[in-house]
């Protein structure tokens, strides 16, 4: 059977609420415990649990939304079941229940006159006190139960510190102050059982006079919840048996008070997870549903196995000692530059990565040829340069650049190569690298590197790349993205060259792999375009010879 929801009042002040963010959508499975939703109210941005299970019907209140106390917030029920009578039908009944509120209303109203000259205190209230009712923290609450008080008459109380644990007829939940101040009087003792809207605490300046408003509240009487057992209890023992079981559940080792949801009690309670050793990820660290989730009791038990034997052996007297220091240096144009355009590259662009792997076993022979009859040492890097720069040439698409009504694809291609010098990741340009030669490429670099490590690059030489090659294999580094060098759309990022066994015609042998990744910005580069790039860019590494033609 569908179970109809209404928008809760989560605070004793709370006529309506704000939906902030629905959590499930319709058509979802939901769990008794599950955040439904988040809710604005006139304190603050609190979850919503859902008290029922199965499939979320209808959504009554949509993000961005505000609607009073008892509107229609969702209906759970059976998957598919028909629920248009239950809207309809919750549509129609808001005229009459504005009547009957009206009337309650006006009822109220005699009574207040009626009951002025017995005590009734709405105009005496002290400046700077706060009377807390009980709160309806459910959507059919009628009357609450105080489970424990966490706060005592006189303690100091901070805005969002839990007062009470309260007990509904769904829950037991945690009750937070909304005001600050010192707790001056409880309304409702442990135990004890009273109506939704009945004095629950006055919190006020230290020392402030609240006898009128106690006595004016003496109308509304909190009773005991009936219990057989509790009567023949006596009052202390009921006491000191609830605030030992309290202090057992809500407090860490360390003598710090836990917060959990009722759900995450539940879940560890049936997991047998001990809550003081697990760390929450949500407000104020509050223990959540996804934090006893991906709790991993094995790693603890190790911990504590591990503790505890450290403490059975003798300890060290040995103390490390040392002083905390900063040394500060100030940022040099360069790195000030580095740091502003790689910031507006990469918040400006939206990058995507594409990574592929090479096999290189042709391309280390071809280098050892090519060292060994022509007298001269190519690197792997230029090699990487030439095909980058041939690939650009069949694929003109990632030579372009981003303007904001436009995009230009570059007819000319001048390859950027990141060098890495003592202040700052400097980015040499090999103009027109497409039709130099592996040995101009590789003087072209060697002289290039030189100037920008001795800081002797002229202006000419850092500007007007169209793409740019990263190669940390001579680091070890086997994969990593780069960051765009705008304005180019592109930047291809060199790993290792590592040798490891490689299945080849169906056998396994020994190889020699590199991985290769393409930072793209998709406003100008399309996934399949940075694809047929980096097949083409492979089928030269794979074939060298196919460059040299």
């Amino acid at each position: 059977m569908a179970e109809v929801i209404n928008m809760p009042r989560l605070s004793d002040t709370m006529e309506e609420g704000t939906v902030a963010t629905w959590l499930k959508k319709v058509g979802d499975q939901v769990e008794e415990g599950d955040i439904l939703a988040e809710i604005e109210t006139d304190k603050a941005t609190m979850e919503f649990e859902s008290f029922h299970s199965g499939t979320l019907l209808h959504i009554g209140i949509e993000e961005g939304q505000t609607a009073p106390v008892d509107a229609l917030l969702a209906i759970i029920g059976e998957e598919g079941e028909d629920v248009s009578d239950l809207i309809e039908g919750k549509s129609k009944s808001k005229k009459s229940e504005k009547e009957e509120k009206s009337s309650k209303k006006e009822s109220s109203d005699k009574d207040d006159t009626s009951t002025e000259e017995e005590g009734d205190t709405s105009e005496e209230i002290p400046e700077g006190v706060e009377v807390i009712n009980m709160p309806r923290l459910s959507d059919t609450m009628e009357e609450g139960t105080v489970a424990s008080w966490l706060k005592s008459v006189g303690d100091e109380v901070e805005e969002g510190d839990i007062l009470a644990e309260i007990e509904t007829d769904k829950a037991t939940m945690e009750f937070e102050s909304f005001y600050a101040g010192t707790l001056l009087h409880i309304g409702v003792q442990e135990g004890e059982t009273t109506k939704v809207d009945a004095l629950l605490a006055i919190i006020g300046p230290e020392g402030t006079d609240v006898s009128a408003i106690i006595k004016g509240s003496g109308k509304t009487k909190a009773k005991k919840k009936p219990s057989d057992e509790d009567a023949e209890e006596k009052p202390e023992e009921a006491k000191s048996k609830d605030t030992s079981s309290t202090e057992k559940k809500s407090t860490r080792k360390d003598g710090g008070r836990i917060f959990a949801s009722p759900l995450a009690k539940k879940m560890a309670e049936e997991k047998g997870i001990d809550l003081s050793e697990v760390e929450g990820s949500g407000d104020n660290g509050r223990i959540i549903k996804k934090d006893i989730e991906n709790f991993k009791p094995s790693a603890k038990a190790e911990q504590k196995s591990t503790t505890a034997k450290e403490a059975s052996q003798p300890s060290s007297s040995y103390t490390p000692v040392g002083e905390e220091a900063f040394e500060e240096v100030n940022n040099s144009q360069v790195r000030k530059t580095i740091a502003k355009r790689l910031s507006e590259s990469k918040f400006s662009a939206p990058h995507y990565y594409l990574t592929i792997e090479l096999d290189m076993d042709n391309l280390i022979e071809t280098r050892k040829q090519i060292n060994a009859q022509m007298g001269i040492k190519v690197s792997f890097n230029d090699f990487i340069v030439k095909a980058s720069a041939m690939a650009l040439r069949k694929h003109p698409a990632v030579n372009s650049q981003w303007a904001d009504d436009k995009i230009k694809f570059a007819k000319h291609i001048h390859m950027g190569v990141a060098v890495a010098t003592d202040y700052g990741l400097v980015v040499p340009v090999l103009k027109f690298a497409d039709q130099m030669p592996l040995s101009v490429i590789n003087a072209k670099v060697k002289e290039m590197a030189g100037k920008a490590r001795d800081k002797k690059l002229g202006v000419d030489e850092m500007q007007g790349s169209t793409f740019t090659v990263s190669n940390l294999g001579a680091f070890g580094i086997q994969e990593f993205t780069s960051i765009i060098n705008q304005p180019n759309s592109a930047i291809l990022s060199i790993g290792a060259i590592v040798e490891k066994p490689v299945v080849k015609n169906g056998q396994v042998v020994v190889g020699n792999t590199m991985k290769v990744t393409m930072a793209c910005d998709h406003r100008t580069v399309d996934g399949a375009t940075g694809a047929e790039y980096l097949q083409t860019f492979k089928t030269y590494l794979e074939n060298p010879v196919s460059m040299l033609v």
